[in-house]
């Protein structure tokens, strides 16, 4: 059996990679989005600071990656790929949650995760090292001030590279105070104390010293309604929590139902096994943060502008959640628990063949335009009426991952300038393939 299991691992593992890869070259602009450009131009231009809408991990790693000879769009699609291959060689090396983990990372939002160009990849290993040295200070292994250290260390660097690991932070100072005579407590106070910290100084020192007006534009009070927050909760929990696709139909169908259903189905399975097998204090940990961090994720909508909850915005905190839930359930299938994962690569095998794009062949031909026109090496404005419309963004992504120097503009004038494109400039030159399913 345990021969058997291996041969499993390790071919799951596989066909996860090759799946990543072909997950963003079988996309018509290789699994990018108007974030994307934010970061990539980031990582470009630095050490200049760009932006301070994002923190620096993410377009930091894309630069590290960049003194390989990559540029910064396959720079960022090596950033995700090796984040995969820690958190699995590290869970074999540790022998912590291997099983979970490879069957996690074969779930086709973990897989479509791993291929996009957003900072959610580089934060998975870093939740993963968090869980364990949680793990470990839960367990009396790692005791005092080495304690402290590692953990204040990691919420940190969460910190650095996405903003909501914030929760992470509050989450881990809560559950020490919640079970404040436990002995490890004190370690989980203290370092979400100085996490607290870190953030008070990267905001009056960093943020501040960049863009002091950055508070003032993105906080506003009332931004959405909540019965449009609570309908696009079910929504992002129901297809963050569906086994097998993750993406609803946004022109609705039936088909939405069936999706929902799954998600929901299988969160009502999730909360019965969590109630039936009694929860260890790690367990209860990963849960407490993993639920915390949505919650919170939730209610920051009602002041802070985020896009609708997803899968992928959602992933740092259902991560742990999805690791318990697949221990449980090794508990009681065994060996039968890989075949979630095989089911869900196969429906992503299908959703990514019926939705294929070809990026190469776009980048080609956007290489060429931009070369043909001199605007492959310089700074380049994109000009859209509303952001808002990702059909006319999409020109704008499939550019950046050639020329990364490129911002959008609202501003009609700015049309006046060469070096500013429109989505009618480009497209009367070229042709791109695009999938049917957008």
């Amino acid at each position: 059996m345990k021969c058997k299991e291996k041969y499993i691992q390790i071919s799951m593992v596989i066909i996860t990679l090759v799946m990543t890869v072909l997950r963003f070259l079988l996309n018509e602009k290789g699994r990018v989005n108007p974030d994307s450009i934010r970061y990539m131009r980031f990582a470009h231009v630095f050490p200049t600071i760009d932006n301070t809408t994002t923190p620096l991990g993410y377009p930091l790693s894309i630069k590290f990656i960049t003194l390989f000879g990559f540029d910064e769009f396959w720079s960022s699609k090596v950033v995700g790929i090796l984040a995969f291959i820690f958190i699995v060689f590290f869970a074999w090396k540790k022998n912590f949650y291997l099983r979970e983990t490879i069957v996690t990372g074969a779930l086709f939002s973990f897989l479509s995760i791993f291929a996009f160009t957003m900072s959610e990849p580089l934060i998975l290993p870093f939740v993963f090292l968090f869980l364990y040295v949680s793990k470990q200070i839960i367990d009396g292994k790692l005791e005092k001030w080495k304690a402290v250290f590692y953990l204040s260390l990691l919420l940190i660097a969460l910190y650095n590279i996405r903003y909501s690991a914030l929760f992470f932070i509050g989450g881990t100072g809560l559950f020490g105070l919640i079970y404040l005579k436990r002995k490890y407590a004190a370690i989980f106070i203290i370092s979400a104390a100085i996490g607290l910290v870190f953030v008070v100084l990267y905001k009056f020192l960093f943020i501040d010293y960049f863009n002091e007006n950055y508070v003032q534009t993105f906080l506003e009070i009332g931004l959405h309604p909540t019965s449009q927050l609570l309908v696009e909760l079910f929504q992002g929990l129901a297809t963050s929590f569906n086994p097998f696709i993750h993406i609803s139909d946004p022109g609705g169908g039936k088909i939405n139902y069936a999706i929902y259903g799954i998600g929901v189905l299988n969160i009502l399975l999730i909360i019965y096994l969590f109630i039936k097998n009694k929860l260890s204090e790690v367990e209860s940990f990963f849960i407490f943060t993993g639920v915390f961090g949505i919650i919170c994720s939730y209610f920051i909508q009602y002041f802070y502008s985020i896009n609708p909850l997803d899968y992928r915005l959602i992933a740092p905190f259902s991560f742990p959640i999805w690791l318990v839930y697949f221990k449980k359930l090794f508990d009681i299938f065994e060996i039968k628990v890989y075949v979630i994962g095989i089911l869900s690569i196969m429906s992503g095998m299908l959703f990514t063949w019926l939705s294929k794009g070809n990026y190469l062949e776009n980048r080609k031909e956007i290489f060429h335009f931009l070369q043909s026109e001199k605007l492959d090496k310089v700074p380049l404005k994109f000009y859209t009426e509303d952001e808002l419309n990702l059909d006319k963004i999409q020109v704008a992504e499939l550019i950046s991952t050639v020329n990364p120097e490129i911002r959008i503009t609202f501003k009609p004038q700015d049309t006046l300038q060469k070096t500013t494109l429109t989505r009618y400039k480009v497209l009367q030159k070229i042709k791109i393939d695009k999938n049917k399913y957008q």
